[in-house]
């Protein structure tokens, strides 16, 4: 192989010949220049992977002719064979950088081997989502080993707006991370999520009050018997022109899960997913064979009872869906449209589907049943769960008030009758 001294005049002055062919630095053993049989030139570095005589020959294309100066060659050619000489191989190296995993790949690989084999279906398409619609928009085309905690702070950062959100995006990445290192993917100890610190999240229970429940009651009458006036929600764009008088209705069974929903407790997947095989009218239970918590038992009240007992049967599931009685027949998805016909129809703006089990907890705590009691009924496996409705059970923090504040005004001289303030109560309060 031929050797010359390679500078910018050693380099214009080559030509392509009928095969590849190299010239080699004479200063620099092993950097040189590969001229192609097509005319294309690229710096080189060439040596040898061990010791001995049988040693593999490895090559690394330092750049292309044109794209970097015979110096800058020359100084990264230097520092690769400086690794060699410690003993490493910059050629496997890069290869297996090439061939490293991907955050989408990993993502991918997390879903269909860890969340599907051993998550809950629901639990599974939750994070199937968070990696297709949020990680892998972001990250994806990354190798999951070159990603820093800079890089997912960014994407924390940019998620600030959903707080809930932006952590449960970090929760992912560290269970994909955890998972990536049990399967060898990638290094032990390789999380990147370490050490951000996450949103403050702010818990929301909403409740409703007995005129809210009295307004709910009636918008449910009133969209299964005579439907609601059709309006068009101002956020929304429709081709449709509502005609005058227009009326949506609900289907009965649209309104029994909604009844259900609140005189029970129960989750609304617990509803969408409920069986008539489920359903034993005799004890007055729902015994449901999977759910959040695993196995488990809601207790049917007596207006439960009621609307399950009137309810048509019209196939598997109580609360019927499109497929009702088909062959493939599917549980109902969701009550998104009659919840906003109802939700709007009694004036509950931004009352989510979900406080209606916060309202179930609120009336059971109120009436003095005890945490332990509300715990049991809506199926937490946690204690602090019902925690949440702890700042409800005031009636032993209020009979200590009355009897403090009795006896201080008592000595005062304050006193006054009951029943002035029981009058001054109603009258302000609403």
């Amino acid at each position: 192989m031929p050797e010359a001294r390679i500078t910018k005049r050693t380099v214009d002055s080559l030509r392509p010949k009928g095969a590849d062919y190299y010239v080699f630095d004479t200063e620099i053993i092993g950097f040189g220049v590969r001229v192609r049989a097509t005319g294309g030139m690229s710096y080189i570095v060439q040596y040898k992977a061990g010791p001995g005589r049988g040693a593999a020959t490895r090559r690394v294309t330092l750049g292309a002719i044109g794209k970097m100066t015979p110096d800058d060659a020359r100084k990264e050619a230097s520092k690769i064979l400086g690794l060699v000489a410690h003993g490493e191989d910059p050629a496997m190296n890069k290869r297996a950088a090439r061939e490293a995993i991907t955050i989408a790949e990993l993502g991918d690989l997390f879903i269909s081997d860890h969340a599907k084999a051993k998550r809950k279906a629901s639990t599974s398409a939750y994070y199937k989502d968070i990696v297709d619609r949020l990680i892998r928009a972001q990250l994806g085309t990354m190798r999951a080993e070159t990603v820093t905690r800079a890089d997912l702070a960014k994407l924390h950062l940019k998620l600030k707006h959903t707080p809930y959100q932006a952590n449960r995006v970090l929760a992912v990445i560290s269970s994909m991370y955890a998972f990536g290192s049990r399967r060898g993917l990638v290094p032990d100890g390789n999380n990147p999520t370490r050490g951000i610190e996450k949103y403050r999240e702010q818990g929301r229970e909403r409740f409703l009050t007995a005129n809210e429940l009295d307004r709910l009651g009636a918008a449910i009458r009133e969209a299964e018997t005579v439907g609601v006036p059709w309006v068009i929600a101002p956020d929304k764009k429709t081709k449709h022109v509502p005609k005058k008088n227009q009326r949506a209705v609900i289907s009965p069974h649209a309104a029994a899960a909604l009844r259900l929903l609140i005189l029970t407790g129960a989750r609304l997947r617990e509803i969408l997913h409920l069986k008539w095989s489920e359903v034993d009218f005799e004890r007055g239970l729902l015994l449901l064979a999977d759910s959040k918590t695993g196995k488990k038992a809601i207790v049917l009240n007596a207006p439960a009872l009621m609307v399950l007992a009137e309810l048509p049967r019209l196939g598997t599931f109580v609360i019927a869906g499109d497929s009702a009685g088909a062959e493939d027949e599917r549980p109902r998805s969701d009550l998104k449209r009659p919840w906003a016909l109802v939700s709007r129809r009694a004036d509950l703006d931004g009352v989510r589907i979900h406080d209606l089990r916060h309202t179930h907890a609120s009336i059971g705590v109120g009436a003095g049943l005890g945490l332990p009691i509300i715990g049991k009924l809506l199926g937490h496996a946690q204690t602090s769960t019902t925690q949440r409705y702890a700042h409800l059970d005031a009636d032993p923090v209020r009979r200590a008030s009355e009897t403090i504040g009795a006896t201080l005004a008592a000595a005062m001289g304050d006193s006054k009758d009951r029943s002035e303030v029981a009058r001054f109560r109603k009258h302000f309060l609403p």
